[in-house]
């Protein structure tokens, strides 16, 4: 999957997704922008990255930031090849009547109208086979109560995709989605510090018995982004270990569905396996 030397910017780098995405790019020979907010550890990530990499301090839910910073790029590295929109803000877990308009609108700045805007900068500089990838969720897709506004700017970045998508495919430009399941994050793990997730219950809901781990989505953004999915535009790659796919009321996942017959080393299905659980 190298393809050297294509500049790819991700932004919410220093933490959970972004920060596995920036390893992964840059294990593969690619360039990579790390941005985040200021103060997250950003610039010392792609520093201790060296030469070409960059790393820039930014507020996505700042137009001007937003302009500032692919100025910035265009000046050092003339072109864009990739754009990851994953910086997000998380589920404030609040039910409707207490989430007050600012908290709201706050949210759908960061989440929704930042990639907006940084799609539309990133377009500007794009040549035929870029290709953008945002990092939504499948809190866009079912139903999720007290999240409401998280919920609303996932499925809006959504649509985005689709339409973006519709809209740039006669220019070359792809723009695909990724909607990840539960993944351990610095962020899920906050919400289990202040006793608003049990991921206990979480796992037990997911047919494969775990979360995902930040390279896994990672991975999957980089497989979206790259040249293998040439003729793939406007989709939504669902990452969630089978959630989508259960539909019973219960537990998904138990220790007992873990047993099962696999061949020996004779051929013959007659030893149970159990498989090893995070």
């Amino acid at each position: 999957m190298k393809q050297a030397g294509r500049v790819v910017i991700i932004t919410g780098a220093a933490g959970g997704i972004g920060r596995a995405l920036v390893e992964i790019v840059a294990a593969d020979g690619d360039i990579v922008v790390a941005v985040d907010l200021p103060g997250c550890g950003v610039l010392e990530l792609a520093g201790g990255l060296g030469h070409p990499h960059l790393s820039l301090e930014c507020d996505v839910s700042r137009e001007e930031d937003i302009v500032a910073l692919h100025g910035r790029i265009e000046a050092q590295f003339a072109k864009i090849d990739v754009l990851v929109n994953n910086a997000a803000i998380g589920p404030a877990m609040a039910a409707t009547i207490d989430t007050g308009f600012e908290a709201f609108r706050r949210v759908l700045a960061t989440n929704l109208i930042g990639p907006f805007i940084m799609a539309g900068e990133a377009a500007r500089r794009m040549q035929p086979g870029a290709a953008i990838v945002n990092v939504a969720s499948l809190a866009g897709v079912l139903g999720n109560p007290k999240r409401n506004a998280y919920a609303s700017s996932k499925a809006g970045l959504i649509a985005l995709t689709r339409s973006l998508a519709c809209e740039w495919a006669s220019r070359g430009i792809r723009v695909t989605a990724v909607a990840p399941g539960y993944v351990r994050t610095p962020m899920v793990a906050e919400l289990e510090r202040a006793g608003k997730m049990d991921l206990a219950a979480v796992r037990r809901r997911v047919p494969m018995g775990r979360m995902a781990r930040p390279d896994e989505i990672a991975r999957a953004v980089r497989f979206l982004a790259s040249a293998q999915t040439g003729y793939i535009t406007g989709s939504v790659l669902t990452v969630d270990g089978g959630w989508m796919s259960f539909n019973q009321p219960g537990d998904a996942h138990t220790r007992r569905s873990a047993r099962r017959l696999e061949p020996n080393s004779s051929g013959r299905k007659n030893e149970p396996m159990r498989a090893q659980w995070s």
